[in-house]
């Protein structure tokens, strides 16, 4: 096996990228091991719908990253706190089970003091009942990967306040995350490793998995600049843009209301491939326009919060609702 030095990168687009471009061409014979660890961002499964799955606010206000990733499964969180470990090999002779990838991990997680570390259910890794980590997989041209993160010191309220369950209604056929009771895996390590940092505690495991002293003894892949330059193609592709990452969502159906001073605001509409299909406002505010007007506008608009800031910005929106603000509008139509 032979790892990939990632060079210490947290962005979590280029991260992916980096381990799409390894699953999708077979760069060496041998399997293949990435580590990677993200700034604050919640990575969604390929088949969710991310409305369904952000605390879009939260989100917008900590400048938190959004990626949806090529696996399916659920949202989850990554932060400085935690990383990720992937797996690369070609598929053949594998079983798609996550025993033979875990347990590399659960037994080097072992010496380290954290005994009861176990995979449990089909995909996830707990300690005491509780989860640390979660796990993928997906094939690509006959190459597989399985992927996974360990929570060792994240910010776990973070992890609730940006996966929060929405309050407004919304039907989708996105798969839906299912919340689970999560730790850090630091309170169960020995002693010797809970005043490391997280980049330290992941170069433990590393010479852990390989077996050896040193960094300089852990056999690696080097990527070389074409390697990169294609990695960044895949980003500005895929990962680096909204239309994947947001517009990929399935279709869905969603009703906003909110009682405002000037009375109350509903709005019901339609979303597919991120783009609002169809809108209708209800409500029992004092507008004197046609609020067909509004929801003329509104339609065929990206569901993001710049382009309805724009939309609402070019109405005159106390002439339809009454004494409110477009930004309050905007707050609740996007959440």
């Amino acid at each position: 096996m032979l790892f990939v030095d990632n060079q210490e990168i947290t962005d979590p687009s280029i991260n992916i990228a980096l381990e799409t471009y390894l699953v999708e061409n077979r760069l060496a014979d041998e399997p293949m091991l990435l580590f990677y660890i993200n700034e604050p961002s919640i990575i969604i499964g390929r088949n969710q719908n991310t409305v369904e799955e952000v605390n879009q606010r939260y989100v917008e206000e900590n400048g938190i990253h959004v990626v949806r990733r090529m696996s399916g499964g659920g949202a989850v969180y990554h932060d400085l706190g935690n990383f990720s470990f992937c797996f690369i090999q070609d598929e053949n002779g594998m079983a798609r089970n996550f025993s033979a990838f875990t347990r590399p991990v659960i037994e080097c997680l072992h010496k380290m003091g954290a005994t009861g570390a176990a995979l449990q259910g089909r995909n996830d890794l707990l300690i005491d009942g509780k989860k640390f980590s979660g796990n993928a997989m997906y094939v690509r041209n006959g190459r597989l990967t399985a992927h996974g993160t360990i929570l060792f010191d994240a910010d776990l309220d973070a992890v609730t306040q940006a996966l929060k369950p929405r309050a407004d209604k919304i039907e989708s056929k996105g798969i839906k995350s299912i919340r689970s009771r999560v730790t850090n895996i630091k309170p169960y390590v020995a002693n010797e490793y809970k005043g490391m940092s997280t980049r330290e505690f992941r170069d433990s495991l590393l010479l852990n998995i390989f077996g050896v002293k040193n960094r300089a003894q852990v056999p690696e892949y080097r990527l070389e600049e074409k390697d990169w330059e294609k990695v960044r193609q895949i980003r500005a592709e895929r990962f680096g843009n909204w239309d994947w990452n947001y517009g990929r969502s399935p279709a869905f159906s969603s009703e906003r209301y909110f009682k405002f001073p000037i009375g109350a605001v509903d709005f019901r509409f339609n979303v597919e491939r991120g783009m609002i299909q169809s809108i209708r406002i209800f409500g029992d505010f004092f507008g004197l326009g046609d609020i067909a007007d509004v929801e003329k506008r509104l339609t065929g608009i990206a569901y993001r919060r710049d382009a309805i800031e724009k939309a609402f910005s070019e109405i005159d929106v106390k002439h339809y609702f009454g004494n409110i603000e477009a930004k309050e509008l905007t707050d609740l139509l996007v959440g």
